[in-house]
């Protein structure tokens, strides 16, 4: 995404917040502000946060880096600018972070976890994101060392219950339909939720996705599917959780996704506060 597009983002999320009435009231000083963490984890959205501050004519002084992991009382943030300015951006740049640490910390979690049985593994996100914030919870992801998924429904083909219905169930029919369709530069997805649907699919997808299947069941069809043909992708999704994402990863899937990175990651605790006024 290109900064002028973030900066669009940023502006839209300020209006909608509102000036802060309070800080109509207070003196214009040139100030220093810290920005601390109350709580461990993993920074994500210095880039994003650095474009705001930018796009408000504020100075980052000092700041740690995307996925570098920080301690509670460590200090994330210095600024220097308008203090108008600075009041008027602070819940907006503390919510953007918090959420985007938040969810790098909960991906690096089941990364660590995933990674110790099956050092190959990718770890992706779902589409299951806040509206108009999936930018942001995306990029989390991947700074968190997991896989973003779709970014949209354009990017690749993704044949779930609800398609399959309007051909009946039919799998054949609708992989067909989804080849007849698609560009050379799309690979074709399908979830199946039976081991008989994946041997099905099997010989028409490129990527099959294990959803609601326990890993026993998985397992097996990996094993029997990757006997017959070892050029295709296995993901498995559905109630994954940092409980039972060892035992996924132990089937020798390639991508396990699961929609708790982004709606399950509780935001990292964190602060601003002015420490010096300069004028």
């Amino acid at each position: 995404m290109l900064p002028e597009i973030l900066e669009k983002k940023f502006i839209e999320m300020l209006i909608e917040e509102g000036t802060d009435v309070t800080t109509k009231f207070t003196p214009q000083k040139k100030v220093t502000a810290k920005m601390s963490a109350k709580e461990d984890g993993i920074a994500a959205g210095v880039y994003e946060l650095k474009i705001l501050f930018e796009t408000f004519k504020i100075n980052v002084l000092q700041a740690v880096k995307d996925g570098e992991k920080f301690k509670d009382g460590d200090i994330l943030f210095v600024l220097e600018g308008n203090s108008h300015k600075i009041l008027n951006v602070e819940r907006t740049a503390l919510d953007i972070f918090s959420r985007m640490c938040g969810i790098a910390t909960m991906t690096n979690k089941f990364c660590e976890i995933a990674k110790k049985v099956n050092p190959n593994i990718r770890i992706a996100a779902t589409r299951k994101t806040t509206p108009l914030f999936r930018y942001f919870e995306k990029r989390a992801v991947e700074i968190g060392g997991g896989d973003t998924h779709r970014m949209d429904l354009e990017d690749n083909i993704l044949i779930k219950n609800n398609h399959l219905a309007l051909f009946r169930n039919n799998i054949e029919d609708a992989l067909k339909a989804a080849k007849k369709s698609a560009s050379f530069t799309n690979k074709i997805e399908i979830e199946v939720r039976s081991k008989e649907d994946a041997m099905e699919a099997a010989n028409y997808a490129e990527i099959i996705m294990f959803d609601n299947m326990s890993y026993d069941e998985i397992d097996g069809a990996i094993k029997e599917i990757r006997a017959k043909n070892n050029k295709l992708l296995f993901e498995a999704s559905g109630r994954i959780n940092l409980e039972n994402i060892a035992d996924y990863a132990k089937t020798g899937v390639d991508v396990l996704s699961s929609g708790a990175l982004t709606h399950s990651a509780k935001q990292i605790d964190m602060s601003l506060r002015i420490v010096e006024i300069k004028e």
